[in-house]
């Protein structure tokens, strides 16, 4: 059965997609929770409005990110934690941490879920950590771990 989804499906797919289903997936739980319309022709123009739409928005997002990129790039960020003797650290500098000192330093709010750290940094000195902006677009932040 053909539908069109009227709204993001994490399984299924994203707003305006035009998709062939099982009959009783679309009856009743696509439908009737108003995720998805039967396909008709006047729904297939919406659905190609839909992705246009949703094309144009995610252009203007992806260049946003990539200037924003740019700017995060260019600016090296201090993230500062309490050490011992030797450099080592008590406790560790996470992901929370790193994007707190990323808006101490350049005014910009990062999700600490964006922040791709393997596992929490636990020594001073200079660590890389990505940073995904945008689905398409991530950015390597030079990051200093010093001592407050």
């Amino acid at each position: 059965m053909k539908i069109v989804l009227r709204s993001d499906v994490d399984t299924l797919g994203k707003k305006g997609d035009l998709l062939d289903v099982a009959p009783g997936y679309a009856r009743n739980y696509l439908v009737p929770r108003g995720l998805a319309i039967f396909a008709t022709k006047g729904a297939e123009k919406q659905a190609a409005s839909m992705r246009r739409s949703r094309e144009v928005r995610d252009s203007r997002e992806r260049e946003s990110a990539q200037a924003l990129a740019a700017r995060l790039a260019s600016v090296p960020v201090q993230v500062p934690a309490r050490a011992g003797e030797g450099g080592k650290l008590f406790g560790s500098v996470t992901a929370a941490d790193v994007a707190a000192a990323i808006h101490a330093t350049t005014g910009v709010e990062i999700d600490r879920r964006k922040v791709n750290l393997a596992e929490p940094l636990k020594a001073l000195g200079p660590a890389e950590v990505e940073i995904t902006l945008h689905s398409a677009v991530r950015v390597a932040v030079m990051i200093e771990v010093v001592a407050s």
